[in-house]
């Protein structure tokens, strides 16, 4: 009899890796039937992790350090499936934006908190600093009385509505958007341009707390294998996979096969096929911690992680065995 375990995810964005997973039947090959397919908000996250009434989560990436600082937190980082941003510039052809460095001045939108944020910490990596007004950041969702310096009315875009929207109608000058949209909005005639990716930690990262941890490490290593067969099957079956986000991911409108390849390579190609966290995705996602919240400050960004079941997964040899002579 498998064990049902709750994995909702933080962004829809999770969804057509999610998707693959589960379909491949990887978890279910380890015992597990895994409920994913539902948003959880970040406050509930923070309540439900704790009380074991969800065992996993796939997200809540910058308030765990804040939360950890003032005590009595158990949140645990047990692994992560992407290290980098795949975001590309969008704008309109007739900008005069070629690249970050254009962005001076202009008005960048973006979405969410930690969508912000990225976009904060990649800007002033760059140097160009919202604080000192080298250029003003709209969002639609803002928390925390605007943190990263963002500006929740500037026109009033709705919550529902794509980013590259605001770019087509001249709401804002730029934006920062992930596949598929980055798709939809070359085919609506805006520019799209190509930009280095940031160390990050974002998009799928395994959560749960240290004591649910404790009590079920067999349900934690099974989860974990199951992942990392849902990865590898992700990466090595491009044409299954691709087909099981054309027909099951329409969070961003329905998608043709163009949408669809293009989507499944973005991710195939950065996927983390031992799950491991990167030390400049950690830095950069802690960086971006106290930025929220000053009090995460207190904390090593390292308390958070526990990455023995992944090296014990490791030494085994279970993943080496799934990719075989495979360069990994």
């Amino acid at each position: 009899m498998a064990d049902h375990i709750s994995f909702p995810y933080r962004s829809s964005s999770h969804l057509p890796f999610l998707h693959v997973v589960s379909e491949s039947g990887a978890w279910e090959k380890h015992g597990l039937e895994v409920n994913y397919n539902y948003k959880i908000s970040s406050a509930d996250a923070h309540l439900n992790v704790p009380t074991e009434e969800v065992e996993f989560v796939g997200g809540n990436h910058v308030s765990t350090y804040a939360h950890r600082a003032r005590g009595g937190d158990t949140w645990v980082y047990l692994g992560q499936t992407l290290n980098t941003t795949n975001g590309r510039l969008v704008v309109k052809p007739d900008s005069g934006i070629s690249g970050v460095s254009d962005l001076r001045h202009k008005i960048v939108g973006t979405r969410g908190m930690h969508p912000g944020l990225n976009d904060w910490l990649y800007l002033k990596q760059r140097g160009l600093d919202v604080d000192r007004d080298d250029y003003e950041m709209v969002s639609q969702v803002v928390s925390g009385g605007g943190a990263a310096g963002i500006d929740p009315a500037h026109g009033g875009p709705t919550d529902d509505e794509p980013i590259w929207h605001w770019v087509r109608d001249g709401k804002v000058d730029a934006a920062f958007i992930t596949p598929p949209g980055c798709v939809f909005a070359a085919r609506a005639g805006l520019k799209v341009i190509d930009v280095d990716p940031l160390p990050m930690i974002w998009f799928t990262t395994i959560s749960s707390s240290s004591t649910f941890i404790a009590k079920h490490p067999d349900i934690v290593d099974r989860f974990l294998k199951g992942l990392v067969e849902g990865v590898h099957y992700f990466k090595t079956h491009p044409e299954e996979s691709t087909k099981i986000i054309k027909e099951m991911f329409d969070n961003e409108g329905p998608l043709d096969d163009e949408a669809a390849d293009f989507l499944y390579n973005d991710i195939a190609r950065i996927l983390e096929p031992k799950l491991y966290p990167t030390m400049a995705a950690v830095s950069n996602v802690f960086e971006e911690a106290i930025r929220q919240d000053k009090d995460a400050a207190k904390v090593n960004p390292m308390e958070l992680w526990d990455l023995h079941h992944l090296r014990q997964i490791d030494d085994s040899g279970f993943i080496d065995k799934l990719y075989g002579k495979t360069n990994i």
